[in-house]
């Protein structure tokens, strides 16, 4: 059996005391190559330490997957690491009940190179996979300004441009018949194939039973960084046996999400007033002044004739 490598051994020291070293780990995951930081970040999964404070700490721009999966990341750490994570090809999500509509929104903005997006695993993050479909397929949308110098390029397009795998275990129905219908070059729940599929190479990041992050420790003996006494807690239960959210909190999500979803659009609104009236005001000022100018040059006229 091949040994343990240094490296291994530092990172397994590292994640056994990592509760120890959170509030400082900004100062120290600036001096850690990429591969540690995911490493790390594996093993605070594991131990149910992955937060926003963790997860914006540790964020590399060279990340090209990125596993939250039933961890306390909210929409504030996802929309912060993707704004660092710009090349992000794999993201897991699953079983966060704190990232909602609004995160997964802003992710796609900033991960234009998404891929595989692996999500559901509960009710909640269910509920909120269903409140994505328009996010998930990608559109061209009709966009009106006054003036080719005001129109924006970047919202002409939105959605998930370059989504082509979908792993959604407990997916419904309608949400599977909307995708396949509407955008089929999304694939939904692929079955592992030694094939492909259609001639196209699957990503292992797309295979069901994928760990994301299974890659990071694979050579880091759990042992390390469990610490005497310290067990790993059973990933949350099927869906199928976990309670169904309330009717009062399901419109209380969509509502805090449509409002969350409307709010660019109201900026984007007052800022067209904005400058609209600044336009009116600038056009009354030129007017002014002009009244002013010919009624100086009428006076001045009629004192030569005089």
């Amino acid at each position: 059996m091949k040994p343990p490598s240094l490296v291994s051994l530092c990172i397994g020291v590292i994640g056994k005391h990592l509760e120890d070293i959170i509030t400082d780990l900004p100062e120290i995951a600036i001096g850690l190559p990429a591969e540690i930081k995911t490493a790390v970040a594996a093993i605070a999964r594991r131990r149910k330490l992955l937060n926003d404070d963790v997860l914006i700490a540790l964020a590399d721009t060279s990340w090209e997957y990125l596993d939250v999966s039933g961890s306390d990341v909210s929409d504030v750490g996802l929309i912060k690491a993707a704004e660092v994570c710009r090349s992000i090809k794999a993201l897991d999500i699953s079983r966060c009940t704190k990232i909602t509509a609004t995160g997964i929104s802003e992710l796609v903005k900033h991960c234009r190179l998404l891929e595989t997006l692996r999500c559901g695993g509960c009710p909640r993050s269910d509920h909120t996979a269903r409140r994505c479909l328009s996010i998930f397929k990608p559109r061209l949308d009709y966009v009106e300004e006054d003036s080719w110098e005001e129109l924006d390029t970047k919202e002409i397009s939105s959605g998930a441009q370059s989504l082509r795998w979908l792993v959604w275990p407990n997916i419904d129905n309608n949400s599977l018949d909307e995708i396949s219908t509407e955008c089929p070059r999304i694939i939904v729940n692929l079955k592992s194939s030694p094939f492909g599929f259609m001639g196209t190479q699957v990503p292992w990041e797309a295979l069901r039973n994928t760990v994301l992050d299974d890659v990071a420790v694979k050579d880091i003996d759990p042992k390390t960084w469990r610490g005497r006494g310290f067990a790993v807690k059973p990933a949350s239960p099927s869906p199928s046996t976990s309670p169904e959210l309330s009717v009062a909190e399901k419109f209380r999500l969509a509502f805090e999400e449509r409002d969350n979803r409307l709010a660019p659009k109201r900026a984007k609104n007052a800022r067209q007033h904005q400058r609209r009236a600044v336009r009116e005001l600038m056009l009354m000022s030129t007017r002014a002044k002009a009244m002013v100018l010919a009624s100086q040059a009428s006076k001045s006229l009629h004192s030569r004739s005089s």
